[in-house]
């Protein structure tokens, strides 16, 4: 496994495992790696210094509970699915639906879709609440 430092086209700063170098180059060739916060395919490795094994004793990471993982792994899938069923799907207007909304243009009600990370920027600085829905889980033909 290699860890990589990455960071997105909005400078947001996330980590990312793989299972070596190539399988980082595939999956970002293939657009599938993607900021946790805002979504962006625009990810980029950052420097990161080696890990050096030395002399003195190292505290080993906290292993991973996979029943936790399991846990929210589900958690996140329900609430993809939540959104999914019961909010209107906008599609690439979402920015704009969004503010009409807001400023009462337009009817309230949850909706999701699409918006470039500069609209989300724009809504957000905006006071307007958005959030990223979670990703869809992955096809297993899309892992490696």
């Amino acid at each position: 496994m290699i860890k990589y430092a990455l960071q997105c086209d909005q400078a947001h700063l996330f980590e990312g495992w793989f299972g070596s170098s190539s399988d980082y180059d595939d999956q970002s060739a293939r657009g599938l790696v993607d900021c946790p916060l805002c979504g962006s395919r625009t990810v980029s490795k950052q420097i990161m210094s080696p890990a050096v094994a030395g002399t003195k004793a190292q505290k080993a990471a906290p292993a991973v509970d996979p029943k936790m993982r399991e846990m929210m792994m589900s958690a996140m899938g329900e609430v993809r699915r939540h959104v999914e069923e019961n909010f209107d799907n906008v599609g690439d207007a979402f920015a704009r639906e969004a503010r009409d909304i807001h400023e009462g243009k337009s009817e309230e009600r949850g909706i999701y879709g699409q918006a470039t990370p500069a609209e989300a920027k724009a809504l957000i600085e905006d006071g307007i609440k958005v959030a990223p829905l979670p990703p869809a889980a992955p096809k297993k033909t899309d892992m490696n």
